[in-house]
């Protein structure tokens, strides 16, 4: 399984980026999917998920990002309003399903003024 994530950049404080994930088959054969972040010198971190009944998102972007997935596109989506410096960081997009795990590839969105 191969998973497509786009849409990084370079962004100033107080803007929004949406990154796309596009994985090689249906999202809906996946339990869950969602994004990872790590910024340089930190851990990387599961930023939100989605599954069929539930979007929990860690405590530093709720209420300013969103993932979401749009079936006929096969695509999952992570909108991120507000950005701020300490979301600069590689993007990952994940998927499981029961027990296997997939990653994509990064990438990355930086933001600074």
């Amino acid at each position: 399984v191969q998973l497509q994530a786009s849409g990084g950049g370079l962004v100033q404080p107080g803007g929004s980026l949406r990154l796309s994930c596009v994985p090689s088959r249906s999202i809906s054969s996946f339990d869950s999917m969602g994004w990872y972040r790590q910024a340089p010198g930190k851990q990387r971190e599961l930023v939100a998920t989605i599954t069929s009944h539930s979007t929990p998102y860690v405590r530093s972007v709720k209420d300013r990002f969103t993932i979401s997935r749009d079936n006929p596109k096969n695509t999952v989506y992570l909108q991120m309003n507000s950005l701020k410096p300490d979301d600069t960081a590689i993007y990952t997009c994940a998927a499981r399903q029961n027990v296997m795990a997939y990653w994509g590839n990064g990438t990355l969105v930086t933001v600074s003024s």
